[in-house]
């Protein structure tokens, strides 16, 4: 497999969960990183966010236009 790379940012659980059944459904290979951690009691995710969306650099367009879509704010 190609080098994963940060393609997005997330927000929450619901968030990821969101992209992941999208891009399961578009077989889109890819990976979701929390950045929680239970020693420091999720002090890394109220600095950083929720957790991050990884993938071969290529989809990255894919997966920026399918997160627009379905995470928009409005």
């Amino acid at each position: 497999m190609n080098k994963m790379i940060h393609v997005l940012r997330l927000n929450n659980e619901i968030e990821a969960q969101i992209m992941t059944d999208a891009l399961d459904n578009e077989d889109i290979p890819h990976r979701i990183r929390s950045f929680h951690d239970t020693v420091y009691d999720g002090l890394y995710q109220m600095q950083k966010g929720w957790g991050v969306l990884e993938a071969p650099e290529e989809f990255g367009p894919k997966i920026l236009e399918i997160a627009e879509e379905l995470l928009k704010n409005d």
